[in-house]
């Protein structure tokens, strides 16, 4: 079995409370456990991040679910690969809480191919998505 994995950037509907980003990923984590999907979202309750990961068509069938959710909008995929190791194997689905910064700075970085080497940069080191994704979430699965 291959491998696959997405990354996308999403706005939150208007008045999305915590309760309900619970329920949601209560519910996206039933259907993610059926179809071998493992993921991350990160949001500061106005914007979600999310990564997904596991068999081509499970994966087909759970960002089918995401594009037609009306929890979000305004959907932009960052990434996308295929091949490799699940990054995120804990959870069929878990969210966590960032602040807005944190958010930004993770989207904003190179998510190309979901590739996990760092780039360096004329002002430093610069992490790759997956990096700061897993630094993001390291805190909360230890």
């Amino acid at each position: 079995m291959t491998l696959h994995a997405l990354v996308y950037f999403s706005q939150a509907i208007s008045g999305l409370t915590i309760d309900q980003i619970d329920d949601l990923t209560q519910d996206a984590a039933e259907h993610n456990h059926l179809a071998g999907v493992t993921g991350i979202l990160l949001t500061d309750g106005i914007h979600f991040l999310q990564y997904i990961e596991g068999p081509e068509d499970g994966l087909a069938l759970t960002y089918s679910r995401i594009l037609n959710a009306r929890s979000h909008t305004e959907i932009v995929e960052l990434g996308r690969s295929r091949g490799g190791q699940r990054r995120f194997p804990y959870r069929s689905m878990r969210w966590i809480p960032v602040d807005e910064p944190e958010l930004r700075i993770a989207v904003r970085s190179d998510w190309r191919g979901l590739a996990q080497r760092r780039v360096r940069l004329i002002e430093g080191i610069s992490h790759t998505g997956i990096d700061r994704m897993r630094s993001v979430v390291g805190p909360y699965i230890n």
